[in-house]
């Protein structure tokens, strides 16, 4: 008989032992190895058998056992030590707190799906990894940073494999009583805390708000599984990216709108600074501006105003190179949800709407094609980020430059290079993703031979791991145990080991190493110099063509002659990730380029001494050195435009880096029998040189630094009385007058072009109803191309010419544009808003240029 009711049954602790709770519900032992040997002490079979889960190995620990650690005076030594450090860290100035004046009080960071631990299985890939690894970061450096995000009760599907190698989905339910977590209530403790949303047909969705603590920085999590909801609204929060379009919308909603209520009540409750400054982690959290537009209308003030002082302390960063990964709903659709949970909207609901709605008269930004006419106008979560954040970035150096060029059509007159999205190439958390061996060496000092050893311990572990995970698949597959003696002799510790594990949409391309399946059958059977290839990876549910691919995988990996040396391992997270990273001696990345926007799992990977092979993609193509990997060649011409010989291409120079450079540099032997002294070489200098670059420590800086200390400037600079109305005047007032801005006439004299030289440029313009002030009169000056295109562009900003325009009312400004290069060389001008409050010359998308000649 199944249970109609679940309880989760928590055993009391005796007092000398309470720390264990304090220690087990922060997350901070995810990433603390002396917090996780303390909690292991407990109970090491629980722990095991809990799967490195300190919440769930307590509620099985037993009494007898809790009674004889309460009188160990060496157990409670250690655990008062490991207590008070866990407060100290909790408490004391780190990074932040030194870093300078004027940086944010608080910053709130809103994502869909948050990594930290496997404990806690709320992530299906890397923007989830991404946000747990921002928020240790932040954590361990001291920003005031807060979390926000939805607490899905199945979580993420587990994944097996059918007979026929088939990926299988299933859904375990989540008992938040089981998790590290705990409700925020009232600060008398007598209620939870409720946030409620208003939604169509007079239903009303509520949601429970999670408290999880990672580190010093909270995690709030949003649940609606509440007996009060109806079955619908309460199964809004079932599942990561499940359900259909309204479903989807409803999850956002939530995020947003009810994630900003949560953090209200948060900060009021437990006296944590308000946020001057929001990060929309993706466009899934873009309803967080449309909320605080509405609260700032409740305080008296306009919609205009409301909107500067919202974009000014909002950052957006986008995940996505392409336009499929944007979410778009239909506006008539978003219209009705949000005149139910923004309570009406009142005047204002037309333009919320318009903050996110595709122009039917323009190309959809990203898509390559003009909306078509009569379509159903799209409300664009990426478009709501851009023009509720005046500051926006893309994950990496590439993906930065994809984006500017993805969006351009937002800002038209502007090269994309002037886009305003800048970027922050993610980082990762050494202390998550690092093995305790490596964190224990030293790379600079270590001799060859006590690196090569530890290299192959990791690999040995992995080996083993490979063999105890892939005899579950067997057995999940239907095998019977007296099938499985050859799993016994899969892999081996001292064969060279690639590693392939991600998400599987097409892009990434996971069967591009089958290209050629004899050639990479040379590779891995080789009598002398044999590889071996762990592959792992989930497709979604719904992604047929992801599944075909594992499929291919895993036929190829199940034929007798080859199971020994590739294996396809199924239900990829975060605890398999940490043994493949630390066990594989060579990452493999071989997306289409430029589609993945940054790519962290072979930043993991390098953190434990593993070289990387991948393609010059997300941030490979910024840091990729030949000391540090290999560089999988792209094609280009007309092999690039057909897919079948592009992947032949590619294939092929994948296949001749293992045979010429890979495999003979790693069995490369010195005269003694030594350990590769050349492929060492390069390991060392990806522990001592790249690992630096990759972290998330340097991430989270250059966000504090590049990002957050601007938008929290720019935001107390408008919150100030009349400042945000101020400004949202010459905003309306620029944009208003901005038809009547032209360029009359230009002059560049006669003079001789002479290296050295200066050239003068007296320029005639017409403003209108606006002033001198409110413009920038520019020269773009630079070498030209066959087309006179400017390549290279450097700005010189023209002068006003007199106090007073000419009696047809016409302003002249002056400059001169050094010659300072020699070749074809040009110019143009054009004219610019200018106000101290905007963050960047296309912030407006004004321009005004010069009428073709």
């Amino acid at each position: 008989m199944k249970a109609i009711r679940r309880y989760s049954v928590r055993p009391v602790l005796p007092e000398a032992l309470r720390p264990l709770h304090e220690l087990a519900f922060n997350l901070r032992w995810s990433w603390h190895a002396e917090t996780r040997e303390l909690l292991t002490s407990v109970d090491p079979e629980g722990w095991e058998a809990a799967g490195g889960d300190p919440v769930r190995m307590l509620s099985t620990v037993s009494a007898d056992r809790l009674a004889v650690l309460a009188a160990d005076r060496g157990f409670l030594r250690r655990l008062t030590v490991i207590a008070g450090d866990l407060r100290d860290y909790q408490t004391e100035p780190r990074w932040y707190q030194q870093a300078g004046e004027g940086l944010p009080r608080a910053v709130a960071y809103f994502s869909p799906e948050f990594g930290i631990t496997a404990a806690l299985p709320q992530y299906s890939g890397g923007l989830g990894i991404l946000a747990g690894d921002h928020l240790k970061a932040a954590s361990d450096l001291g920003v005031p940073l807060i979390g926000v995000g939805l607490l899905y009760r199945h979580g993420y599907f587990r994944q097996s494999l059918s007979a026929d190698g088939w990926q299988q989905e299933q859904y375990p339910v989540l008992d938040p009583h089981e998790l590290p977590l705990e409700l925020l209530t009232e600060p008398d403790g007598s209620a939870p805390v409720r946030v409620m949303l208003p939604l169509p047909g007079g239903r009303t969705l509520h949601a429970q708000v999670w408290q999880v603590r990672v580190g010093r920085v909270p995690l709030l999590l949003l649940d609606s599984g509440l007996a009060e909801n109806g079955p619908a609204e309460r199964d809004i929060t079932d599942r990561l990216y499940g359900g259909g379009t309204e479903h989807r919308l409803l999850q956002e909603l939530l995020l947003g709108i009810g994630g900003v209520r949560a953090l209200r009540a948060y900060c009021r409750i437990s006296g944590h600074p308000a946020p001057e400054v929001f990060h929309m982690n993706e466009g899934h959290a873009g309803f967080l501006a449309l909320e605080r537009i509405r609260e700032l209308g409740e305080s008296g003030t306009g919609f205009d105003a409301a909107l500067r002082i919202v974009r000014a302390g909002t950052v957006f960063t986008t995940h996505t190179p392409v336009p499929a990964g944007i979410d778009r709903f239909p506006l008539d659709l978003v219209a009705r949800h949000l005149d139910a949970a923004a309570e009406g909207a009142g005047p204002d609901r037309d333009r919320l709407l318009a903050l996110g709605r595709e122009d039917e008269r323009t190309t959809v930004p990203g898509s390559g094609t003009a909306a078509a006419p009569g379509a159903s106008p799209q409300f664009n979560m990426a478009l709501l980020g851009l023009r509720t954040a005046q500051r926006a970035n893309g994950v990496s150096r590439l993906h930065g430059a994809v984006s500017r060029e993805m969006f351009s059509a937002l800002w038209p007159g502007f090269d994309a290079a002037e886009v305003p999205v800048t970027s922050v190439t993610n980082g990762v958390h050494a202390a998550t993703w690092t093995a305790d061996e490596m964190l224990a060496l030293d790379p600079a000092h270590a001799s060859d031979a006590e690196l090569w050893e530890t290299r192959r311990t990791l690999r040995e572990r992995l080996v083993h791991e490979v063999r105890a995970r892939l005899r579950v698949s067997w057995r999940q597959r239907g095998a019977g145990r007296a099938e499985l003696g050859w799993i016994d002799e899969v892999f081996d510790p001292d064969v060279l080991t690639l590693g392939f594990a991600r998400r599987v949409p097409s892009y990434k391309r996971l069967t591009l190493m089958l290209k050629d399946p004899e050639r990479l059958r040379r590779l891995l059977t080789h009598p002398e110099r044999p590889a071996q290839i762990v592959v792992a990876g989930k497709a979604h549910p719904a992604d047929e063509g992801g599944k075909r691919l594992i499929q291919e995988m895993v036929r190829f990996a199940d034929d007798p002659a080859l199971r020994r040396r590739v294996v396809f391992l199924p239900d990829y997270g975060m605890a398999m990730a940490t043994m493949l990273y630390a066990g594989c001696d060579v990452w493999l990345n071989n997306p289409l380029r430029p589609l993945e926007a940054c790519g962290t799992s072979g930043m993991k990977a390098a953190l434990n001494g593993c070289l990387n092979l991948s393609v010059r993609d997300g941030w490979w193509d910024e840091w990729y050195d030949p000391d540090f990997g290999w560089e999988i060649p792209t094609a280009d011409g007309p092999a690039a435009a057909d897919p079948d010989r592009r992947d032949a291409v590619e294939a092929a120079g994948l296949y001749s880096l293992l045979e010429e450079q890979i495999v003979p540099r790693f069995y490369e032997r010195g005269r003694d029998g030594g350990p590769p002294a050349r492929w060492l070489a390069m390991v060392r200098a990806t522990l001592t040189r790249l690992v630096p670059c990759v972290l998330a420590d340097r991430m989270l800086r250059e966000y504090v630094t590049e990002l957050y200390g601007p938008a929290a400037a720019s935001h107390r600079a408008l919150s100030a009385p009349g400042a945000a109305d101020a400004f949202a005047s010459y905003v309306s007032r620029v944009r208003n007058a901005w038809p009547q801005v032209a360029i009359d006439h230009v002059h560049s004299g006669d003079e001789p072009a002479i290296l050295g030289g200066v050239i003068p440029v007296s320029v005639r313009i017409r403003l209108g109803e606006l002033e001198p002030a409110d413009v920038e009169v520019q020269a773009v000056t630079g070498p030209v191309d066959a087309d006179d295109t400017l390549a290279d562009p450097s700005v010189v900003t023209l002068k006003p010419d007199g106090g007073h325009p000419d009696l047809e009312g016409r302003w002249s400004y002056v400059g001169e544009l050094p010659l300072d290069r020699s070749g074809p060389f040009g110019f143009t001008v054009r004219i610019l808003p200018a106000h101290p409050r905007l963050a960047g010359r296309a912030e407006l998308a004004l321009i005004t240029l010069p009428a073709p000649e």
